[in-house]
């Protein structure tokens, strides 16, 4: 094992690796729950939603960990599974079929860039202003994550900033909604603030990052997924933990429900009428691009911001990628693990599936070969029999540890030189756009169009690598084409 995986070259041991794959797990694995949810709304069947959840996440993760070996996890993207829904299926009106059709061509673009090292020369052609920018940035998007989670933040807003219920425009007049109110968008007048702390979750929260932030300072191994346990447990006596095992995921119904959405996306519903309409196509186009450009920034995002920290993917690693050919360096076979997966996620009848940026809580524990991730891989497969007793832990246990990580990722931002306008501009809309947005891809985009901008006042406009033009005109062109279909 210790030949296979490298473990004293990266300074490891088989009980570290063990223990950053339980912890890795543990802070990703309310997919399992969520993402049936959100997907379901299409009219997917839940069970099989939640079956093909995990074959797409333990195969991604097992690839990356056997081929790449690297200590990232993979499931199905927070974000592409609403744009999924909400946009693709509620908005523009595509049945799920046809979606999951969408998500298809998405991951063969993405298996076809990463082939022919597109994504490769992408990430060598990004200034390191915005690879700083973005490390930190990923380290805010966590944190915030494990804020919102921990529901340590309340947003308030007036009927006037009400923009959508379901999808639709909200309108004073409607007061009943059919089936119930499943998604509520409202404009700039949101106003955050801080929970009162009157709730039994609330305060195990508050707690859980207590107990968390002890044993981090104290340097205590394992310290994070401890206080995942321990806030856990704590919960059973408040009432927040539940110990009452429910059914509502069963393998034997799963396996069953899983035929309708296997293959689907190859069904007369699916791709036979994806193209049958010729004023659909271009909407079809700007579709799988808007897919493509989340699905690729995510996981690029995540592995800069991660792995130039943590070593993973610098030094030798970095050379590697950008002087020899073929798959030869880890993050090129990271790249691959991570195209791949999108297209296997589409077969059984799920979103995109990308790398989490929750693996960040695994390297923080000593994670650091692909042994992590194929104990997450293999934890997968076991929740399809272990479902009921995943939702034991509540979603505020493993916040704690989201917003502790997020912090020790943001130490990026000491090497962004502040001081400087040209410079601080993109690294903000880089790095805060992501945690503001709530989307790691929006954040890089905003950063790479500024910094175009910047650079062109300026006068450098030569010295900005032809492919970050490319990419920000995409960008551009995105977001112009989806604001007014």
């Amino acid at each position: 094992m210790d030949s296979f995986f490298g473990l004293k070259k990266a300074g490891t041991t088989v009980g570290t690796e063990i223990s950053a794959g339980v912890t890795t797990f543990f802070a990703m694995s309310y997919i399992l729950f969520v993402n049936p949810e959100i997907l379901g709304q299409t009219g997917m069947p839940t069970q099989a939603i939640f079956l093909a959840t995990i074959i797409a996440s333990a195969t991604g993760t097992l690839v990356m960990g056997l081929f790449a070996n690297v200590p990232y996890a993979l499931a199905p993207g927070m974000g592409l599974n609403a744009f999924f829904t909400y946009t693709v299926v509620m908005g523009l009106g595509f049945r799920w079929q046809q979606a999951l059709a969408l998500v298809f061509f998405c991951g063969v673009i993405n298996i076809i860039i990463t082939v022919t090292k597109i994504r490769k020369m992408l990430i060598t052609a990004i200034p390191e202003l915005l690879q700083l920018a973005i490390s930190g940035g990923i380290g805010a998007f966590v944190a915030y994550a494990g804020l919102k989670n921990a529901n340590l933040l309340k947003f308030t807003m007036s009927p006037d900033n009400i923009m959508t219920i379901n999808g639709k425009a909200y309108s004073a007049a409607q007061h009943l909604y059919h089936g119930a109110i499943t998604s509520v968008v409202g404009g700039g007048g949101v106003t955050p603030a801080l929970q009162n702390f009157d709730t039994a979750s609330i305060c195990l929260a508050l707690i859980g990052l207590v107990i968390t932030v002890i044993l981090q300072v104290k340097h205590v191994p394992a310290g994070i997924l401890i206080g995942i346990i321990l806030t856990t447990i704590i919960g059973i006596p408040m009432g927040v933990t539940s110990l009452h095992f429910s059914s509502s995921y069963s393998l034997g119904a799963s396996i069953h429900s899983l035929g309708t959405t296997f293959l689907a996306a190859f069904s007369q519903k699916g791709m036979g009428s994806l193209f049958t309409s010729p004023h659909r196509i271009l909407l079809v186009c700007v579709t799988i691009l808007s897919f493509s450009l989340s699905d690729i920034f995510d996981s690029l995002g995540t592995f800069i911001g991660t792995g130039r920290q943590t070593g993973i993917f610098a030094g030798e690693e970095e050379m590697r990628l950008e002087q020899e050919p073929g798959f030869k360096s880890k993050l090129d076979k990271a790249l691959f693990a991570d195209s791949i997966a999108t297209g296997v996620g589409s077969l059984f009848g799920t979103s995109n599936i990308t790398t989490y940026v929750e693996s960040a809580t695994g390297i923080s524990v000593g994670g650091r070969t692909g042994l992590t991730s194929v104990v997450v891989a293999i934890l997968f497969m076991l929740s399809a029999f272990a479902a009921p007793l995943l939702a034991v832990i509540p979603a505020v246990a493993t916040a704690p540890a989201l917003i502790i990580v997020g912090i020790m990722m943001m130490s990026s931002f000491n090497k962004i030189p502040w001081e400087k306008l040209e410079a601080a501009i993109p690294a903000f809309m880089t790095s805060l756009m992501m945690a503001f947005c709530y989307n790691i891809t929006y954040g890089i985009a905003a950063g790479f169009i500024f910094y175009c901008i910047i650079q062109t006042v300026l006068g450098r406009a030569k010295e900005v690598h032809p492919l970050i033009w490319i990419v920000s005109a995409l960008f551009v062109i995105n977001f112009t084409v989806l604001a007014l279909i």
